[in-house]
């Protein structure tokens, strides 16, 4: 007699992925978008987001803040 084999299991990549199609659907419905339309807004808020970032950090770089403390001071 042989034992019983347990199911597969789900890899939990596949889970993963599918919520997340799940997630994009329920956004895409909820701001009344199509998904194709969901998905290149993000990327172009992405980039934005990530342009601020950087110019934030910029500004505030500890080289450029002490530059401009000597040139006050002098």
């Amino acid at each position: 007699m042989s034992t019983p084999r347990r199911p597969a299991s789900i890899p939990s990549t596949a889970i993963l992925q599918w919520l997340i199609g799940i997630a994009t659907s329920m956004a895409a419905r909820s701001l009344n978008m199509p998904e194709p339309l969901l998905y290149s807004t993000s990327v172009v808020v992405f980039a934005q987001v990530q342009a601020i970032e950087t110019r934030a950090l910029r500004t505030l770089c500890p080289d450029r803040l002490w530059r401009q403390l000597r040139a006050l001071l002098r």
